[in-house]
């Protein structure tokens, strides 16, 4: 698995139903890209400017709600995933 660098969080951007109404497809192209995910991977934290180490405030298997442009997809092993600062993070889901 990819290990995100700083305070940087990996996640798996959960993929929203497709919803037809009337019988009409929605192009891929058109939908709304999902602005939440589940977190499946993070550092062990950043470091500030004066060395102190502040711990990410997101575990693996969190659920969460995210800036709607935030973050850069890729492709790994064949998966897609988003990378983010952990900044770009609004809500952890209960």
């Amino acid at each position: 698995m990819l290990k995100p660098l700083g305070d940087r969080v990996i996640l798996q951007q959960q993929e929203e139903e497709e919803q037809t109404i009337g019988g009409i497809v929605i192009a891929n192209n058109a939908k709304e890209t999902p602005q939440s995910g589940k977190v499946v991977a993070v550092n062990d934290g950043r470091v500030l400017d004066n060395g102190t180490k502040v711990d990410p405030s997101v575990k693996v298997g969190d659920q969460v709600l995210f800036d709607k442009y935030a973050g850069t997809e890729v492709k790994y092993q064949g998966d897609k995933y988003l990378v983010l600062h952990e900044k770009d993070i609004v809500a952890i889901e209960d």
